[in-house]
């Protein structure tokens, strides 16, 4: 069916193949008739998932540019990245400390991005 405007039954296999997986997987822990908890280790690691989850999706987007490492220190994206982070140690018990990192990073990368075109 190369070239033509519909879905092969392959595709289409895979797509319900793929859903029920998904929901068997998913409604696994409401199927069973036995209560079940996570081992104390796992509950621990979770806690440590969504930073871990966030660092990978920024820490690319900082030090990357079209796939390539930066290789000058003239990068926005560097220096407010840096500014969100120092604001956040400096102020990491107040109760603001979050809000604060993000427009302190802000503040710096938009004069950089825009005024300076880095």
């Amino acid at each position: 069916m190369s070239g033509s405007a519909g879905t092969d039954l392959w595709t289409l296999g895979v797509i319900c193949g793929l859903a029920v997986m998904t929901v068997v997987t998913r409604s696994f822990f409401f199927i069973s008739s036995k209560p079940w908890h996570l081992p104390h280790w796992a509950q621990r690691g979770l806690r440590y998932a969504p930073i871990a989850a966030l660092s990978a999706v920024i820490v690319p987007e900082v030090v990357m540019a079209q796939g390539q490492l930066i290789a000058s220190w003239q990068d926005a994206r560097i220096w407010g990245a840096a500014a969100g982070a120092a604001f956040y140690f400096w102020r990491r018990g107040a109760g603001q400390a979050v809000l604060g990192t993000i427009v302190v990073g802000m503040a710096v990368y938009l004069p950089l991005h825009l005024g300076l075109g880095w």
